[in-house]
């Protein structure tokens, strides 16, 4: 049986409806993920993308009604989401590198995607009724449609960030829309005109050449980005990591947040270690969650009757590159190769949830309650988890963000961890120890410890090689004064989670 020119043409047309479908939504989660990595609170920027996106899609859908000749609009469609796509990614993060303000930039192209978009099925539609398909159905049109975006949501965090990256996966797709529209000028070349071809495959021309220079537009970005030279810069399926040097400084960013610069990360590893370290009757084993740079480690192997150290970290690069790349290796005293070293790449949530051991310190060293994902890490029903994992003489310490800039957040954790249920006696809280200190790269900077039950007061003994905590530096350290005292606020659950608001309106008002 030979297949007529019509049936060539219906065949193409709905692979051609399946292929721009994966790319319609793969510009959709570029545009979402972009906004949560340089806006934050990933729960709203993904909302309003969505929102948007479908909003323009409906817009677009019915301007497809003034296409006179749908075939060329649909070709017309092609060439214009290919670059409007395409351009995605690195009109938005050169916006954010030499501009710093991504919002307009962001939704206005964005917008222009999801019309785009939405006239493309309509257009499809429209051709294959011109051909005369028989038995046409337009559910079958939206059927592949809907394969598609099955398709493109599983190909995202799997394959297309880890293995080629925001930048490239948005060039990637515009060249993909380019040549959908090249195969339906050559399929339908005696109803579309030279000037649209030429449009097209210069289009395509200007398209495969960015994607050439791919890395080195991120590169250029990336160094504009950063005040110091940019020593690597990766994306992988959680965030992005950034390391940079100045002179003998090196600095870590993840989603463009510092992490740590080396100048005085021992401020910040020192106060969030030692303290519950000196003070536990016994320390043979130790958790951290987070932490995956290898600082914390690097502190708690300090104590020669240490046995165990478990880390859980949910990014597997960070803790590779902390453990085999040699400079930074060096920068935690290779700890994460220390063969009493037990690394896990899993949710911390997870991980406690389905563990058995017990610990005799847990160190939690986790990013700041940003979004939903990051703010059920210190909730109620997370810290009601992790104090049962344990010893019955254990020590626990969080850090607990900014009780000056984000003050309302800090004491938000405080509250949460008052009000969690102690496994050794149900009749009592746990005995909670609010305290601070000044971190030059972060500013004013707060922990806390906490203990199934009160420790005896006592001056502390610290290890002597210490750069910075000492006995009286603890004891100036558990003592806030009126512009960070405690304030009245709600305790975070995963029912609520009224950190992430406080969270954000507390630094929104310093820098924004």
């Amino acid at each position: 049986m030979t297949t007529t020119p019509a049936n060539g043409q219906a065949v193409w047309l709905l692979l051609a409806t399946w292929i721009v479908s994966v790319a319609s939504l793969i510009y959709e989660l570029i545009a979402a993920t972009l906004s949560s990595y340089l806006l934050g609170d990933t729960v709203r920027q993904f909302s309003f993308v969505i929102g948007v996106f479908l909003a323009t899609m409906g817009v677009g859908a019915w301007l497809s009604r003034f296409a006179t000749d749908a075939l060329p609009g649909f070709v017309r469609v092609q060439v214009a989401l290919g670059v409007v796509g395409g351009m995605l990614a690195p009109a938005v993060y050169v916006a954010y590198a030499y501009l710093g303000e991504v919002h307009v930039i962001l939704y206005l192209m964005l917008g222009s995607v999801g019309i785009l978009s939405g006239m493309e099925i309509p257009l499809i539609a429209r051709v294959l009724k011109e051909i005369g398909v028989a038995k046409f159905r337009f559910e079958n049109v939206l059927s592949v449609d809907y394969l598609g975006a099955l398709v493109a949501s599983l190909a995202f965090p799997i394959v297309i960030v880890p293995y080629l990256g925001l930048m490239s996966a948005s060039l990637v797709f515009g060249c993909l829309n380019l040549l959908v529209a090249g195969i339906s000028i050559v399929m339908f070349r005696d109803r579309i005109a030279w000037m649209l071809k030429l449009t097209c495959a210069g289009a395509l021309g200007i398209m495969l050449l960015g994607l050439v220079q791919a890395e080195r537009w991120v590169s250029v970005a990336d160094a504009a980005l950063f005040d110091d030279d940019l020593i690597l810069s990766e994306t992988t399926p959680y965030q992005n990591i950034a390391i940079t040097r100045f002179r003998d400084r090196t600095r870590l960013f993840l989603d463009h947040s510092i992490q740590f610069d080396t100048a005085d990360e021992y401020r910040y590893h020192e106060m969030l270690v030692h303290p519950a370290m000196v003070q536990a009757p016994r320390r043979a084993d130790v958790l951290i969650l987070g932490g995956g740079d290898g600082m914390a480690a690097r502190e708690v192997l300090k104590y020669p009757d240490v046995k165990s150290v478990t880390l859980v970290d949910l990014d597997p690069r960070v803790t590779e590159l902390f453990r085999d790349h040699p400079e930074l290796a060096g920068l935690n005293d290779y700890a994460l190769s220390d063969p009493r070293m037990r690394i896990f790449a899993l949710d911390a949530w997870a991980f406690v949830e389905d563990s058995r051991d017990s610990f005799d310190i847990v160190i939690v060293d986790l990013p700041d309650p940003k979004n939903l994902s990051l703010s059920k890490l210190y909730s109620s029903e997370f810290y009601a988890l992790l104090v049962e994992r344990l010893s019955p003489h254990g020590q626990l310490v969080t850090q607990a963000g900014s009780p000056f800039f984000a003050r309302d957040a800090f004491w938000s954790v405080v509250y949460t961890l008052e009000a969690t249920r102690n496994p050794a006696s149900l009749s009592e809280t746990l005995a909670v120890l609010p305290y601070h200190s000044y971190i030059p790269s972060f500013g004013e900077w707060g922990f806390v410890l906490v203990t199934p039950t009160p420790s005896a007061p006592r001056i502390l003994q610290f290890p002597k090689d210490l750069k910075y905590v000492t006995a009286d530096i603890w004891t100036q350290a558990q003592i806030f004064p009126p512009d960070t005292a405690r304030v009245d606020v709600e305790v975070n659950s995963i029912r609520t989670h009224p950190l992430v608001s406080y969270y954000q309106s507390g630094w929104d008002a310093w820098f924004q």
